[in-house]
């Protein structure tokens, strides 16, 4: 059974385009999820009702490769946490079809280009660990996660990164990492007040 998924990031546009493309490709319209949310968004609570909804055989059919995942590492997971239930997925617009052997290679090196993506993540953050270093940033109270692995999450998430991403990355649970933004953003802001006061 063909299963749809559309998407747009604000209330004020329309879904009806990626609607009428789904149908036309067969999908019936009681079958179409949807989410009026940004794309960067960690929750969305129509996609998650079509993933629950796909069952052994389905197939996961969206317009646009963009309505579906945040990022290029996003994408990867959820086509291949499909793939190993057995479902299938189809991009109209870019012709991504993961039945057939084409559809199959594309989706092979859109796998390679997520691990490259994630290579240069990982650079980025060993350099980031290793400036903080040279800048001697040290000290502070005891914290779940340290201030130079702080400046590196902090720069990867900044570069786009998603949380989740964040917590495989640097080997993190989600509640210490929300928890440790949460408290170093309040210091930063109670800091830059001090600084503010000090010399005003």
């Amino acid at each position: 059974m063909l299963i749809g998924y559309v998407r747009v990031s604000t209330d004020d546009q329309n879904l009806n385009l990626q609607k009428d493309a789904l149908i036309k490709y067969g999908v019936d319209e009681r079958n179409i999820f949807s989410d009026k949310t940004s794309g960067s968004k960690d929750k969305r609570v129509g996609l998650d009702k079509a993933i629950e909804f796909l069952k052994d055989g389905d197939t996961l059919v969206v317009w646009k490769l963009d309505r579906l995942g945040r990022s290029l590492a996003h994408l990867i997971s959820i086509i291949t946490s499909l793939k190993n239930r057995n479902i299938s997925f189809i991009s109209i617009t870019e012709g991504m079809d993961t039945t057939t052997a084409s559809g199959e290679l594309f989706f092979h090196i859109f796998g390679a280009l997520a691990q490259f993506e994630r290579s240069l993540i990982q650079e980025r953050v060993k350099a980031g660990l290793e400036s903080a270093k040279l800048r001697g940033i040290r000290g502070g109270r005891p914290r779940s996660i340290d201030d130079e692995k702080m400046i590196a999450i902090k720069k990867a998430l900044e570069d786009g990164m998603s949380k989740a991403a964040v917590c495989r990355t640097f080997g993190v649970k989600r509640s210490t990492l929300i928890d440790s933004l949460n408290r170093s953003w309040f210091f930063d802001r109670i800091q830059q007040k001090f600084l503010k006061n000090k010399y005003s």
